[in-house]
């Protein structure tokens, strides 16, 4: 009977991580610029493989696969935000330098109008 309930338990985590490896697959393949895709991989992208680490935790009885797989949901918690913090560096020195930073990207890559003057400075 508990070993039922854990294959249902790991069977639901797996396919919750399955949709969120195709939320950030879809998310890389439709958003506009490349700090938004980076973004759609590594949150999306740690959240599933956190989800199918949790699945594969909830299928196996075994310590040291227990203990196994801890260490590399740990080891992803602690790699994948610096990694994504690397692209987004990397994505924003490739920027064209002539590009506002007052410009907001909207969706489907377009630009928002010039935003100068509207702020916090020009509040009465």
């Amino acid at each position: 009977m508990t070993e039922t309930v854990l294959e249902v338990i790991a069977l639901v985590f797996f396919v919750l991580g399955t949709v969120a490896l195709l939320i950030a697959a879809w998310g890389v393949l439709v958003l506009p610029d490349a700090l938004a895709r980076q973004h759609a991989a590594t949150k999306a992208g740690t959240l599933a493989a956190a989800l199918i680490t949790l699945g594969a935790m909830a299928a196996t009885a075994d310590t040291g696969s227990w203990v196994r797989l801890t260490v590399i949901l740990v080891f992803l918690f602690a790699t994948l935000p610096v990694s994504s913090h690397m692209l987004a560096r990397a994505a924003l020195q490739e920027q064209d330098p002539d590009e506002s930073i007052d410009e907001v990207p909207l969706a489907g890559g377009e630009r928002s109008p010039n935003t100068k003057g509207q702020g916090a400075s020009s509040r009465g």
